[in-house]
């Protein structure tokens, strides 16, 4: 069992809570509480608990990228040509605030960073390129990779089972 799990204090209606949650968040604290096989009363109070703990970040919808106008997916490998702390700080201050940047990976070994990039187009993405890449003088190499197909996207955790 993964040991972070066993000493958050996760018991099995916490975690049943929590896989529930990761496949449709949007379920009342009702129909929550009876897929769970618990309590209203015991399931909001699980359900807060796990929030102001921090294991449940936040609740979201997830949208479908082509409905909405931003069909381009990439995922991007950064190189910087500096890596003190003061440069990769100031890099990720800059990715984290563009909206196109859906995640951003301090990595090793390899690039400094990786992103996950949804835009609507090639047009689109070139301006990206533009804002975060060119224009910063410390991005050495950037190498892109274009989504052709989505075969899986799944952002749910695999959560141990307690018997």
């Amino acid at each position: 069992m993964n040991e972070s799990i066993i000493h958050s204090g996760l018991d099995g209606t916490d975690l049943r809570l929590l896989d529930l949650l990761q496949q449709d968040a949007s379920l009342s604290n009702q129909a929550l509480a009876e897929r769970a096989h618990i309590s209203p009363a015991t399931c909001l109070r699980r359900v807060k608990r796990l929030v102001e703990s921090g294991i449940i970040e936040r609740r979201v919808a997830l949208l479908s990228p082509a409905k909405v106008g931003a069909g381009l997916s990439a995922i991007v490998e950064i190189t910087l040509d500096r890596q003190g702390a003061e440069h990769l700080q100031a890099f990720e201050q800059a990715v984290v605030g563009d909206a196109a940047v859906q995640q951003c990976w301090r990595v090793s070994p390899g690039p400094d960073f990786v992103l996950v990039v949804q835009t609507s187009d090639m047009p689109a993405y070139n301006a990206l390129v533009q804002r975060l890449f060119t224009q910063q003088a410390n991005v050495r190499n950037v190498k892109s990779f274009f989504s052709l197909q989505r075969v899986k996207f799944d952002p749910r955790l695999a959560l141990p089972t307690r018997g």
